[in-house]
């Protein structure tokens, strides 16, 4: 039931749902930096330390996916309602 909604969106939309290679990329920043440094020295730090990683990776989410304009298309077709507000 939950497979067959999933496959009721377009090819283009589904790709960009099954996406995971940007949280991959996150988690590889965050493994890369928490094993350098085995203990912090207060939760504080931690935050600081993961925050200061989200803040490097995200400059570098420049690239827009492909159809973009498409798939934007269909969504608010959609989700019209929804969409216009975030637009």
């Amino acid at each position: 039931e939950d497979v067959s909604s999933f496959f009721q969106f377009s090819g283009d939309i589904r790709r960009i749902m099954y996406t995971t290679n940007i949280i991959e990329g996150l988690n590889r920043q965050y493994r890369k930096v928490t094993k350098t440094k085995s203990v912090f020295p207060s939760d504080t730090a931690l935050e600081k330390m993961l925050f200061l990683a989200s803040r490097n990776v995200t400059k570098k989410w420049t690239q827009r996916y492909r159809n973009w304009d498409q798939v934007l298309n269909q969504l608010i077709l959609l989700y019209d309602e929804r969409l216009t507000a975030y637009l």
